[in-house]
């Protein structure tokens, strides 16, 4: 995926919404959102660490013992809470554009930008973390391109599309920041 040209037309004034970074684990959602919080002087949340902090487990536990419905249903009660906010940077799931109403919530109440990578860089940035449910798998790679080809229409959704391969972080953020200066 490349960067996507197209912006939505709708025209939130970026005072009065949250940004949203949502794609695949390994994008860069958690380190360009703390930079990006950080340069705009906005509140950075990573629904991830809320999740954890509100069950008192690991993601990689809950997805253990109560499997992925379950997680499911937490981040989206956690996105919910977020979403009354206003003026946050938030770090997304991986999968929370699979549902159709968190998308819709995410829209309503900010910009989504999606943060993607190549199959391999992303198995580069993901290989020595092992708190990752979805890649505890013997054929990693192979994991990852068959989650990238299925959740490709979910992260079309995004109203920018920034690929991250290659790129450092605060590369990223510049190019966030352009595209919200373009939104005043």
């Amino acid at each position: 995926m490349g960067d996507s040209s197209a912006l939505s037309s709708r025209t939130v004034p970026t005072t009065k919404m949250n940004i949203y970074l949502v794609g695949f684990m390994g994008t860069g959602k958690t380190s360009v959102g703390r930079l990006l919080g950080k340069e705009r002087g906005w509140n950075f949340v990573d629904l991830d660490e809320l999740i954890e902090l509100k069950e008192q487990r690991r993601i990689v536990d809950i997805f253990a013992k109560d499997g992925e419905p379950y997680f499911r249903k937490v981040e989206k009660k956690i996105l919910n809470q977020v979403s009354t906010q206003k003026q946050f940077v938030v770090a997304c799931g991986g999968g929370v554009v699979l549902d159709k109403a968190n998308v819709r919530l995410m829209k309503k109440t900010g910009i989504i930008i999606c943060l993607s990578a190549t199959p391999e860089e992303i198995l580069r940035r993901v290989s020595s973390n092992n708190a990752r449910p979805l890649l505890n798998v013997g054929k990693p790679k192979k994991r990852i391109e068959l989650l990238l080809k299925m959740r490709a229409p979910y992260y079309m959704q995004a109203d920018k599309i920034i690929d991250t391969s290659g790129l450092s972080v605060k590369q990223v953020v510049k190019k966030i920041s352009k595209i919200l200066a373009g939104r005043k």
